[in-house]
């Protein structure tokens, strides 16, 4: 059964049951513009309790608000309750509900015209109470009813209209865009993690650089990402970077992202540089050109201390901070020993760093001479030789009559990188290369060469 089918099937299940039930939301709008759609959702006006009666296996995640999962097949579909909001006392949920056998009254709480259309889910009748094919068809983003309400029951609708206009390529109404403007200081009342999530959806889902474009006009981007907002104006040198600032360059490495990039790319090349603001020195400073002595450094403190904020998990983060520490390692690739590369290149999701290399030059100077030599080592280097069989472990060393301790990892390490520089290849020349630089033993007891002292 697809999401269609299941949404469907709802859709059929409720009507038989008497109570009216629609297709609403992103679903319409996706289906409207020719998209297939992420998932549905089903807005009815049966009751929470009658909805859990009527499918056993619903989940119930915010029955007080009317709102009900029903699974299967690994899918779900959201099913919700015809209602009115009343009040909005922490910027996100309201004070209480009242339900509704109006789907007409339902869709004013909603955010914004082409998200409020219903759909009857076997002929495809839309019913439109908001004005919303009108706005897809002139490609708008207008709020529902007024602005500043709309926002005032959720802050995050701020960021989800810079996220639609970015994704489909439609203006933000002027009304609507001047309440965000008005009401941008207000984003700091929403959690990070809400924050978080919308702002991969701006960065993964295509038009990254008109969402960041758009955070800034809105006055969003200085209140959720001050450190992003500072590269607007600081130079770089024009022999490395012809395009401009460092805002200018950012922008011009998320253009390029495709929609579909992992999220930890994604912030990976707009946290890359981020450090550069408060590392900034110019000419007259240093004598010779513009420099960001220590950049990488500072600018993996910066984004640790914006991915705490926005509360990543600790996989993303780690993952993120890998990009940002390395992304200055490419520019040194072919001077580097053969054990220093194929470490390098062994770093986990290494396609991404590579990925974000690849933009960060064409972004740029356009030199693509690092890139193209990793890619060739790459496929010239067989797996056996990028990530050797170890061929003694810490048990071999003790049968060889060393003690356990902290020099085992520096001989195993010194011995890998011996194997990825091709001077190490069988277990007897393991041992040996072991007794030339860390002694030779005898039973219990190890004697110390001048080479490991």
């Amino acid at each position: 059964m697809t999401p269609r089918e299941l949404a469907n099937s709802i859709c059929n299940t409720l009507i038989r049951e008497g109570h009216q039930a629609f297709l609403v939301g992103g679903c319409v709008r996706d289906l409207l513009l020719g998209r297939q759609p992420e998932d549905y959702d089903v807005s009815t006006d049966a009751t929470p309790a009658r909805v859990i009666s009527v499918f056993p296996d619903a989940v119930a995640v915010g029955a007080q608000f009317g709102v009900i999962i029903v699974p299967l097949d690994g899918h779900k579909v959201e099913v919700a309750t015809f209602r009115s909001d009343i009040g909005s006392a922490d910027g996100r949920h309201p004070e209480r509900v009242v339900f509704s056998s109006n789907p007409e009254q339902d869709v004013q709480r909603r955010d914004f015209t082409i998200n409020g259309l219903l759909m009857r889910h076997d002929s495809g009748e839309i019913l439109d109470f908001v004005g919303g094919q009108a706005d897809l068809r002139a490609g708008i983003i207008r709020a529902i009813g007024e602005p500043a309400r709309r926002f005032a029951e959720d802050k995050l609708r701020m960021l989800r209209a810079v996220r639609f206009s970015a994704r489909f390529g439609f203006p933000i109404e002027p009304e609507t865009f001047a309440a965000i403007r008005l009401h941008a200081h207000e984003i700091g009342q929403v959690s990070g993690e809400r924050i978080r999530e919308e702002l991969t959806k701006l960065l993964t889902e295509g038009g990254a650089r008109r969402g960041m474009e758009l955070l800034n006009e809105t006055g969003l981007l200085q209140q959720i990402l001050p450190e992003v907002a500072a590269m607007q104006g600081v130079e770089q040198p024009p022999q490395y970077h012809p395009e401009g600032d460092v805002w200018t360059h950012t922008l011009l490495m998320l253009e390029g992202l495709p929609a579909g990039s992992s999220a930890t790319l994604a912030w990976g090349v707009l946290l890359h540089d981020v450090g550069k603001p408060p590392t900034f020195r110019p000419v007259s400073e240093t004598g010779d050109r513009i420099r960001f002595n220590g950049h990488v450094d500072v600018g993996v403190r910066m984004a640790e201390a914006i991915l705490e904020r926005l509360r990543f998990s600790n996989q993303d983060r780690e993952q993120i901070l890998a990009l940002i520490a390395n992304h200055m390692r490419f520019k040194d690739v072919s001077r580097m020993r053969a054990s220093t590369l194929k470490r390098f290149i062994r770093l986990p999701r290494f396609d991404e760093h590579l990925a974000l290399h690849r933009r960060d030059c064409l972004s740029s100077h356009r030199h693509l001479d690092a890139y193209d030599f990793v890619c060739r080592t790459l496929e010239e280097t067989p797996t056996e030789e990028m990530r050797p069989i170890r061929l003694l472990t810490g048990s071999d060393l003790q049968r060889l009559g060393y003690q356990p301790g902290p020099l085992f990892s520096k001989i195993l390490r010194s011995l890998e990188d011996a194997q990825l520089e091709g001077t190490v290849r069988s277990r007897e020349e393991a041992i040996a290369f072991v007794a030339q630089n860390y002694g030779e033993t005898v039973p219990g007891k190890r004697k110390i060469s001048s080479a490991s002292r």
